[in-house]
């Protein structure tokens, strides 16, 4: 029923709980999220990467100058589709939304700090 998550290998789709999307550099950050089965200590999830696509789009029709930009893949959005279909997201609120965008803040620091002490260790072995 769901042919674009069977082809991610997720053939049980009552399984899934949630998804997220983020966007890191160049690539768009697909999460799935299932539902903590009995004995799990954590719910188990899987991430996917999808590149972005790069388009060359007409800024000026007289000069003919290109401006480079990306959009998500259309395979990303298939995806989407068939996983809102499944989780039913509710639309959020201002509040929601700003929940969110302070957690993937303390999410990117933790990221940016654990990368910064690993490069330190790193160069701490170069002395």
């Amino acid at each position: 029923m769901y042919p674009n998550l069977k082809k991610l290998g997720i053939p049980d789709t009552s399984l899934i709980a949630r998804y997220s999307l983020r966007q890191e550099a160049q690539v768009d950050v697909l999460k799935v999220y299932f539902h903590k089965q009995k004995g799990e200590l954590f719910a188990k999830s899987l991430k996917f990467k999808y590149p972005r696509q790069r388009k060359n789009i007409r800024v000026n029709n007289q000069s003919g100058q290109y401006k480079e930009t990306t959009e998500v893949s259309p395979n990303l959005t298939q995806v989407m589709t068939e996983l809102n279909q499944i989780t039913k997201p509710k639309e959020l609120d201002s509040t929601d939304i700003k929940h969110k965008i302070l957690t993937d803040l303390r999410h990117l620091e933790k990221v940016v700090a654990g990368k910064i002490a690993e490069i330190e260790a790193d160069l701490e072995k170069l002395k």
